[in-house]
């Protein structure tokens, strides 16, 4: 009711692509029915994590995992909701776990932006869709979480060296760039 508009507003109508990750579908679902609806040229795009079958169900129609289970939380899954459901979506980009962590160690490295994994996966959707549309766009994604709750996880070295991801969040493992 709310996210859609605010966009469009803040973007004076300019918007080439929205992207952005899905769980229960609500964020997603709402702001693309209403941005197909208002300004239909706009690109819908999913931003999944691996393991999660979302990306294939775009893609094919089938729900299959894209590859092993993945480090975020809140976001991929492998069922179609209530909400989801009938979303006008474009396409559909796979973010893996290395990309994902690269990338909110590198937003906090050079932004000071301290978010959580499904950040990290909507950013690196949104930096690869920036790379194949080109310069000139504008693109927008949800920064929706930050990073206090996965302190022991997220950004702590003993978790990421057992989920082989410590190199990826100390900048080993190149963090998608614009």
């Amino acid at each position: 009711a709310t996210t859609g508009p605010e966009i469009l507003r803040d973007v004076d109508g300019r918007l080439d692509a929205f992207v952005a990750a899905t769980g229960t579908g609500g964020t997603l679902g709402g702001v693309a029915r209403y941005l197909r609806e208002r300004s239909p040229r706009t690109r819908l795009v999913l931003a999944d994590p691996q393991g999660s079958s979302l990306y294939h169900w775009v893609k094919s129609g089938e729900l299959r995992a894209n590859g092993p289970g993945s480090v975020t939380e809140g976001i991929g899954i492998g069922r179609v909701t209530a909400n989801l459901e009938g979303t006008p979506l474009d396409d559909a980009i796979s973010v893996d776990d290395v990309t994902a962590v690269a990338t909110v160690h590198e937003l906090l490295r050079t932004e000071g932006l301290f978010l959580g994994s499904a950040s990290g996966v909507n950013v690196a959707a949104a930096i690869e869709l920036a790379r194949r549309l080109g310069p000139g766009h504008t693109l927008v994604t949800i920064l929706c979480d930050g990073g206090q709750r996965y302190q022991s996880r997220l950004y702590s070295r003993d978790w990421l060296e057992t989920k082989g991801l410590y190199d990826a969040a100390r900048g080993g493992a190149a963090a998608p760039r614009a």
